[in-house]
């Protein structure tokens, strides 16, 4: 039986608000995705320092500069990031790559980038997005290696509806606002 405790869980966030991060479940990595406005390196900083000193994971979004000046944990890819050169990263043994796709092409762009674990999404609908359903994304998850973690729309009321898809993990912002 699947217990959220047995899921990984990625928290897209885009501010550092400590007494918020603090209060989550240990286990929740964070990938910092700001579209909005310029990121302030002190404010990543403060993020990564608390995750070191929180034993969590800290990834960012589509930066790979960046992310290797702080010493991230990882790169998270989107969707549409179709840009090859993340392939040949090495510049940590730990350094994970993680990234987004919606279908069968975006899955093999992916695995081009050397992704390893794949956001398969949405899964479920939400305001933005129709929803990826179940059968659809079982039939996605079939056509790679590469662990599957859930995301989109998933929120308290259709968690339990997870253990239909048995994913790696899940990912989401409101389910861990």
């Amino acid at each position: 039986m699947m217990h959220i405790n047995n899921l990984k869980k990625y928290y897209f966030i885009n501010k550092f608000n400590y007494t918020h991060l603090i209060n989550l479940n240990k286990n929740i990595s964070f990938i910092w995705r700001n579209k909005d406005k310029e990121t302030s390196i002190k404010t990543l900083i403060k993020l990564r320092d608390f995750c070191k000193k929180n034993r969590r994971c800290f990834y960012i979004s589509n930066d790979i500069k960046l992310a290797k000046k702080l010493n991230a944990d990882g790169l998270y890819i989107s969707s549409t990031n179709r840009d090859l050169v993340f392939k040949s990263i090495s510049h940590k043994k730990k350094f994970k790559i993680l990234g987004s796709a919606h279908n069968f092409k975006e899955i093999k762009v992916k695995e081009l980038q050397n992704v390893k674990e794949i956001f398969l999404s949405p899964l479920f609908k939400d305001k933005k997005n129709n929803k990826l359903d179940i059968f659809r994304y079982l039939n996605l998850r079939k056509t790679t290696n590469m662990k599957d973690i859930a995301l989109g729309g998933i929120n308290e009321k259709n968690f339990k509806r997870l253990k239909l898809i048995n994913p790696t993990g899940f990912a989401g912002i409101s389910f861990f606002e």
